[in-house]
């Protein structure tokens, strides 16, 4: 055995929040690094290898006499630091740009404290991993990962040790964990004998992961010792006190050939992908709003000179970065951790609200606007970089029978008025389809009267049971609530042969679901209360479906647009039972299927075989009309929910699971026992169904998902002079397929960073305009590539291409 070697990662696995909240977790951070440092003073060869920017920001903030220790450590090389993330997040759930935060902020840190960045990706707990990480990771200077879950049992690959491929070609050199991350005895002879069947010529070296985890710990003495003792038997392997850094250079240097991998690395607990709603829409609004806040901010600080809050939206990044770590994101921490988390994302979305009204409102306020009191101005800001139309909704006062709108050239706007959230008199909420310039604003100005102006647009036919326009026709049942029927016009084509509907589903599985793949337990559905048209006017139609199961309650309210084949529902439900899932089910009535979904920074096609998966803002179902042979599909987008099953010719959302707050496999619970449920109580979210023909794609659905779940700004102003125009746009793209999705102030000085990633998996040349600075960035785009741009202040100086971490491409 001697030719062969295990390469010894003493480490400690410390959730910072699981069955304990994160103070608990801060304490335990300092007991781990503290007995590693002791560890370090009685084994001169002894080496720690640790994680997670957010633990070492606690102990310098706590301890700085130990976190001058611990840097002396990474000096000398003994202190190895992986991981370059903030923390060890989740893998699926986040967005892609909150992955590119984990790198910027994780690796930024260890560079300013400890002179050194993290050459290898560790997420040794999370769920599963998506399919676009190797590009982020090797764009934040990573290239080489460890991993441990799914395990052998949840997905086969062909070795320990491989690449891990994403669409654009990055690849990074990969390695499962065997067994655990940890070790749970004094003497590790059986943790190391029973990996001895793991070596597979003409691999003969592997890494082993040791020392006591989860609630931290570290190795020990007796550990350090029995690695000693056993390096002395004929029987075992060498045993070498390691680092990642060192076991995958030598593996690079071996010249041996590993095979590549290119997929996601799925399934473990599927229950998380939905667990804990709250999560989940947190996260997703505080992304959201963080995005759009540093572009208006971005921008407005080269337009107006409005100052940029850096340190306010870092530290806000860093809340969602920290409540992004798996136990917390997967919904599978205790329930007072909820409520820290609560407070975590509340504090970065009240930054977020800040700085975008700081951005929005010092634009609008340059904006030349001419006196005349007879109308209220409305400047509304589309935070995309593409023109976009979409319903604008906010409340106003003073307005007439006889008031009209107008757009920043005297065009007259359809507006109708919907029921306002105000229960109180002289309080309207105006709804009215905004044309909004690429990441720019427009004027629109409500007039309070006008004899020669009258009201323009025609409302769609609707019933209480139908709606319909020019393109599309939707029905309901009476007696059920489900949708009976949804009609392509052009095509007469059903698009949902059998009806869409609610169904809820037995789960008693623990919090995580361990072991479960498919819910596909005994089955019932919501029976209607109510079906009714509840809005009708020239900018939308609206029909409320009022349904009730057991104690619970479900109101959908679905809404038509006058030329638009989109339908938008707004969703509340007020759940009351336990150990149930509740999932919104539409079948699709097409042939030869391909079912995509949208993962970070990308997308995946997968099986439709009934197995729950998780996605971002979208999934698709699209395949072929058997009467006709025309490419069509269903696109179904949402911007609250992550988890999505599809099977046979039915694709579902998973709404929520009410499982027990942290309930463990093997532990069962007692029958008379009183116990907290999660998702108990009243949620909103919202979902939009785009039937398209042609391909997604073709359809624009990122496009279309990502307008659901970053609105515009509307902003009420007054009359004022003012240097800009009634109607401008700051960025824009030449090509569909090219989203600006992130622009922000640069961390060492006032250029701009622009984030764009291609979506449709093909090759393209864009041009990405900035027409206000005279600015056109050029640039080539591999399949699912992401760049990464630096647009200095000094117009003198050229656009150049950066990493993730905006630091020069070497």
């Amino acid at each position: 055995m001697k030719n062969k070697k295990l390469y010894m990662i003493g480490n400690a696995h410390l959730d910072p929040v699981w069955l304990w909240q994160w103070q608990e977790g801060f304490q335990e951070a300092k007991a781990t690094f503290r007995s590693a440092l002791d560890r370090m003073k009685e084994s001169e060869d002894f080496i720690f290898t640790s994680s997670s920017a957010a633990m070492y920001e606690w102990i310098e903030n706590n301890d700085p006499d130990m976190f001058k220790e611990i840097q002396a450590r990474v000096s000398e090389g003994r202190w190895n630091i992986v991981g370059g993330w903030w923390i060890q997040p989740d893998c699926n759930i986040p967005s892609g740009e909150s992955f590119v935060r984990q790198g910027l902020y994780g690796q930024r840190y260890f560079k300013e404290k400890f002179g050194v960045t993290a050459r290898v990706g560790y997420n040794v707990d999370s769920f599963g991993h998506n399919g676009m990480l190797p590009q982020i990771l090797k764009k934040s200077g990573m290239d080489y990962y460890v991993m441990m879950r799914p395990m052998p049992n949840e997905k086969g690959l062909p070795g320990r040790t491989f690449w891990w491929q994403s669409d654009d070609g990055s690849k990074v050199l990969t390695f499962r964990i065997m067994y655990e991350y940890l070790s749970w005895g004094k003497d590790l002879e059986n943790h190391v004998r029973r990996c001895l069947g793991e070596f597979k010529e003409p691999l003969n070296d592997l890494m082993l992961f040791y020392g006591v985890g989860n609630h931290g710990g570290g190795p020990t003495k007796e550990n350090i010792a029995s690695i000693r003792r056993m390096n002395g038997e004929a029987d075992l392997p060498k045993l070498e006190f390691a680092t990642p850094d060192q076991y995958f250079d030598d593996m690079v240097k071996s010249g041996l050939s590993f095979p590549v991998v290119h997929d996601d690395l799925q399934h473990h607990a599927s229950g998380c992908y939905a667990a804990h709603s709250g999560i989940k829409q947190w996260n997703r609004q505080a992304e959201n709003r963080l995005i759009a806040a540093e572009k208006f901010s971005a921008l407005a600080s080269w337009v107006t000179g409005q100052p940029y809050p850096l340190a306010d939206l870092s530290r806000a990044w860093k809340n969602v970065l920290f409540n992004q770590f798996h136990d917390i994101l997967a919904g599978t921490s205790l329930e007072a951790a909820y409520e820290d988390a609560r407070y975590l994302f509340g504090e970065a979305m009240a930054i977020a609200d800040r700085s975008l009204n700081y951005a929005v409102q010092s634009l609008s306020w340059n904006i030349g606007i001419e006196q005349d009191e007879s109308m209220h101005p409305i400047v509304v800001f589309n935070p995309h970089a593409w023109q976009s139309r979409v319903d604008v909704e906010l409340e106003v006062g003073g307005m007439k029978d006889s008031s009209v709108l107008l757009d920043d050239a005297g065009n007259p706007v359809p507006f109708q008025t919907v029921k306002s959230q105000a229960a109180a008199r002289g309080r309207y909420r105006l709804s009215f389809m905004a044309d909004l310039p690429p990441l720019g604003y427009r004027v629109y100005k409500l007039v309070k009267e006008s004899a020669s102006i009258k009201p323009v647009g025609e409302p769609i036919t609707a019933s209480d049971l139908v709606l319909e326009n020019d393109l599309m026709r939707l029905e309901f049942d009476k007696s059920t609530g489900f949708i009976k029927s949804l009609k392509d016009k052009a095509l007469n084509f059903e698009v949902m042969k059998d009806g869409a509907r609610p169904v809820v589903i037995e789960d008693t599985s623990d919090t995580w679901s361990h072991d479960v793949l498919h819910f596909n337990g005994p089955s019932e559905t919501f029976k209607a209360t109510k079906v009714l048209r509840i809005e009708h006017g020239p900018v939308k139609s609206v029909i409320r479906v009022v349904s009730e199961y057991g104690s619970s309650k479900l109101v959908q309210d679905f809404a038509m647009y006058p030329g638009s084949k989109q339908i938008d529902v707004s969703v509340s439900v007020d759940w009351r039972e336990k150990f149930k899932m509740l999932k919104l089910v539409f079948p699709v009535n097409v042939i030869f299927s391909k079912q995509t979904y949208e993962i970070p920074y990308g997308t995946i096609e997968r099986e439709h075989n009934g197995e729950e998966e998780p996605g971002q803002n979208w999934v698709d179902y699209t395949g072929i009309v058997q009467a006709t042979n025309d490419v069509y599909g269903l696109s179904l987008m949402n911007d609250a929910k992550y988890s999505y099953s599809m099977h046979a010719k039915e694709m579902a959302l998973t709404v929520l699971r009410s499982p027990i707050y942290a309930h463990h496999d093997p532990y069962v619970p007692d029958a008379d026992g009183e116990y907290s449920f999660i998702d108990q109580g009243i949620q909103h979210f919202n979902y939009s169904l785009l039937p398209h023909e042609g391909t997604w794609e073709q359809a624009g659905t990122v496009r279309r998902a990502s307008e659901l779940n970053c609105k515009p700004v509307a902003v009420i102003e007054t009359f004022h002079e003012g240097k800009l125009p009634q109607t401008d746009s700051f960025v824009s793209v030449d090509k569909d397929n090219i989203i600006v999705s992130a622009i922000k102030k640069a961390e060492d000085n006032d250029d701009l960073i622009l984030r764009c990633y291609e979506t449709d998996k093909r090759a393209t040349s864009a041009e990405i305009k900035l027409p206000k600075w005279n600015r056109v960035i050029r640039a080539d785009f591999n399949p699912s590539d992401i760049k990464t741009f630096r647009v200095p202040m000094n117009a003198d100086l050229p656009v150049t291409e950066t990493s993730m971490l905006e630091w020069e491409l070497e």
